[in-house]
């Protein structure tokens, strides 16, 4: 016997835990863009002509992302959508999202730009991290922030999207409570204030759990890749994960809980750490915090060790 949805007696895809509500295939993509649609209305305000560049990685994130953010906003003459890939020279992945990335692109008639490291780094994360696996996530994300800026500036981007759902965000917050890093805490994205040298980030699909992306996605028959980063084990944000689902398993509202809070701090929080005065990195130019920047820093590094 087949669940109904409690709206209108259609067949049910989805019971929304921390609703109790059992939603049917239309009521379901109804109440996931309504989120995400209030997302977006509170990170941006659209007053002239304007460039959103999404971070697209042929996942089902930052898939559904654009998808959405195409169905927002396509009809918008003043508006244009640009997808932005890094292509960090990962083998035996990155060809297979890139394909996935591709595939989307071409159905929504969005322009596709694909920035490599191997052109702004001169070297592959396969080539960087022989030897020391254990740190793929530091030299990966701190190197993507920098290629995805570099390449949504080339791009004339007003904004640059990313795919951070629910799960990421909370976890995201966690692992920075847990640090002790409040300055980075209260960094965090979606970025309210523009600072010269770096593109705003936003994140349509932050309150919405990675569950409800990955069945929108599947629903909707957005091209995405189901491949998993050879480097996914060595994350530290694993055990956050893991957390955060065995929360999740008792108090199905805890995600929407952290953030919550999150949000209640983080007028307290941005009083307490203002953002810092940039200065141009004495190596590459780009936005610093200090002389350089740590992607420089990390170059350096395996220039060194190399």
């Amino acid at each position: 016997m087949s669940i109904k949805c409690d709206l209108c007696g259609r067949e049910s895809v989805e019971y929304v835990r921390y609703s109790g509500a059992h939603l049917c295939e239309r009521h379901f993509s109804e109440f996931f863009e309504r989120r995400v649609k209030r997302e977006i209305a509170s990170q941006i305000r659209i007053r002239k002509k304007a460039t959103i560049g999404v971070g697209l990685s042929g996942g089902k994130d930052s898939s559904t992302a654009l998808y959405l953010i195409h169905k927002i906003f396509s009809r918008h003459r003043n508006v244009s959508i640009v997808a932005i890939t890094i292509d960090e020279g990962i083998a035996g992945y990155r060809n297979k999202t890139l394909k996935s990335a591709s595939q989307l692109c071409k159905m929504l008639d969005v322009e596709h730009r694909v920035y490599r490291f191997e052109d702004i780094f001169h070297t592959t994360l396969d080539e960087i991290l022989k030897g020391r696996k254990s740190m793929a996530c530091t030299f990966c994300g701190v190197l993507r922030r920098k290629a995805l800026n570099t390449g949504a500036k080339d791009a004339g981007c007003t904004v640059l999207a990313t795919g951070l759902n629910l799960d990421d965000t909370v976890q995201s917050i966690l692992m920075n409570f847990t640090r002790g890093d409040l300055e980075k805490l209260a960094r965090m994205g979606p970025h309210r204030k523009i600072q010269q040298g770096l593109v705003p980030r936003i994140m349509p699909l932050r309150s919405v759990p990675e569950r409800e992306v990955y069945l929108y996605a599947l629903l909707k028959k957005i091209p995405f890749s189901h491949a998993v980063c050879p480097y996914a084990n060595f994350a530290l944000r694993n055990e956050y994960r893991a957390l955060v689902d065995a929360l999740d398993k008792t108090n199905p509202s805890v995600k929407f809980s952290i953030l919550k809070s999150y949000d209640e701090l983080l007028p307290v929080l941005s009083k307490i750490y203002p953002q810092k005065k940039l200065r141009k990195c004495r190596v590459c130019g780009e936005p610093s915090i200090s002389a350089i920047c740590k992607a420089c820093e990390l170059s350096q590094k395996i220039a060194h060790d190399s």
